[in-house]
């Protein structure tokens, strides 16, 4: 019986339908942004169904990101090896159930379970959209296909605490909380349908070897890590807290061990032994967690501050979140457009500057609030000025620590990046979570923000020493874009 799936010859004319392949692939992407952030929203709305704690909360938002992170070097050589429609369909519809079971979670542990999934699911989904992309387009439409792609992402980073404020707060079919996992049902179901029939089926390579005892150990290392972080601050920071993260950096560095060990051997490692040599890109991996684990962070404390702390709907605080949104949309265009070309690294350390210059604004800001006079725009100035410092530095990261990268390591290199930069997030959500709970739960909630704003600024002030290690140019357009070498698995979706 012959396979109803199209093919498509590289040799040939360009596929007939391949637009459609880039429109499941930004389906499949924004139902991951929204993933990511939609949930943030909804704590509140958690706790009252659920009787959902803090230390809840924080696995549910960073357990998918924490799953995604660990997982994402290893999705990326299954699409190698085993092709990446097929993997991609899988991912797709593991992706999409996990979204029904999170909707129906009877309680707190089988959220969390099902939040893991969905990770997982997003680790096998998303290293395979660009691969597909390159194999579909060329030259011209493949620098077309990037400019679309860029926009789409940032809307959906951005609406995401927006739709789940609205979602929660219109209580649609009283469905609550439980509606910002269906949102991503039909989404998925129509994805799934499209990529079926129009995404062509390109044989994987069965040559490839997969790394399953590297990605045990990543898989591992991670967990070992964040569960003392989110769990420490609610027991009191036992012994075993810190066991469990100094044994999480022995199996970081058994990982890179065994990676080495595994080349030698003749093997394919996940990660090339050769990245973990060059002192740009090892410091960069720094810098990625120290970034985004402070930008997750006090994004998420912000919506639990106005939520918890000021008493707004979860409607209310989407809408709180959009001057970050909005300066994180004007400072990654100037930083972009203007900046990054002209002045290089250095707009590596003008963005933290201007962060810090904003959360010292929004510090300011919270010393003189009331609650009575308290409003959105009361932080409104400091907010936006953090966005545009983050924006500064979101648009060009990438490409400085490519830069540092050969062409033949490029897909590894941006893959562990993306990885870095999730479980940088998830590590931000603990942290971070764990220093606002801890004032929040005697009612000090304006000083628990002021105290994630301290630890913002710690980690901004350890990534603005990373970027004098970081090459002075950022890597070119062309070569991000993998027109002349092989392109980044994730960055763009890393770089949102």
């Amino acid at each position: 019986m012959r396979d109803p799936s199209p093919t498509h010859d590289e040799a040939t004319e360009p596929y007939r339908w391949r637009w459609l392949i880039l429109v499941v692939m930004l389906a499949a992407e924004v139902m991951d942004l929204l993933d990511a952030s939609i949930v943030n929203v909804a704590g509140p709305a958690l706790e009252e169904s659920l009787g959902m704690g803090t230390v809840g909360l924080q696995w549910v938002i960073g357990g998918y990101a924490l799953a995604l992170g660990a997982g994402l070097v290893l999705g990326g050589r299954l699409g190698d090896r085993y092709g990446r429609r097929r993997m991609f369909l899988t991912g797709l519809t593991a992706f999409t159930a996990g979204s029904l079971l999170c909707a129906l979670a009877p309680d707190t542990g089988s959220l969390i379970v099902f939040r893991l999934l969905q990770g997982t699911a997003g680790a096998m989904l998303l290293p395979q959209g660009l691969g597909l992309l390159r194999e579909n387009f060329a030259g011209s439409e493949l620098t077309k296909v990037f400019g679309i792609f860029g926009p789409v992402l940032g809307l959906g980073g951005i609406i995401g605490p927006v739709l789940g404020g609205f979602l929660v707060e219109g209580d649609l079919f009283g469905l609550g909380w439980r509606s910002v996992f269906l949102v991503n049902l039909p989404v998925g179901i129509a994805a799934l349908a499209v990529a079926a029939k129009f995404v062509p089926k390109k044989a994987g390579d069965r040559t490839v070897r997969v790394d399953l005892a590297g990605a045990g150990l990543v898989a591992a290392s991670c967990a070992l890590l964040v569960l003392p972080l989110n769990q420490g601050q609610e027991d009191g920071w036992p012994l075993w807290t810190w066991l469990s993260m100094a044994a999480s950096a022995v199996g970081f560095a058994l990982f890179a061990l065994q990676q080495r060990r595994t080349a030698a051997a003749g093997r394919e490692p996940l990660l090339t032994p050769g990245l973990l040599r060059k002192p740009a890109f090892t410091v960069g991996l720094g810098g990625i967690a120290l970034f985004f684990g402070g930008l997750v962070g006090t994004q998420l404390v912000l919506t639990l501050f106005l939520q918890i702390g000021r008493h707004f709907t979860a409607g209310d605080a989407g809408l709180g979140n959009l001057p970050l949104a909005v300066g994180t949309a004007i400072g990654g265009a100037v930083s972009g457009a203007v900046l990054a070309d002209r002045i290089g690294r250095a707009v590596l350390q003008i963005g933290p500057l201007v962060q810090l210059a904003g959360a010292a604004l929004l510090w300011f800001e919270l010393d003189g609030l009331s609650s009575a006079s308290f409003s959105v725009w009361s932080v409104t100035p400091g907010v936006a000025v953090s966005g545009v410092g983050a924006g500064m530095v979101i648009a060009p990261l990438f490409s400085f620590i490519l830069a540092a990268v050969d062409d033949r390591e490029i897909g590894s290199a941006s893959g562990v990046l993306s990885a870095v930069q999730s479980i940088g997030g998830s590590v931000g959500v603990a942290v971070f979570g764990s220093v606002f709970f801890a004032r929040a739960a005697a009612g000090d909630f304006t000083r628990g923000f002021q105290h994630a704003l301290i630890a913002q600024a710690c980690l901004l002030v350890a990534f603005l020493a990373v970027t004098f290690l970081l090459p002075r140019k950022g890597r070119p357009e062309d070569e991000q874009h993998g027109v002349t070498g092989d392109a980044p698995s994730d960055v763009q979706h890393a770089a949102v």
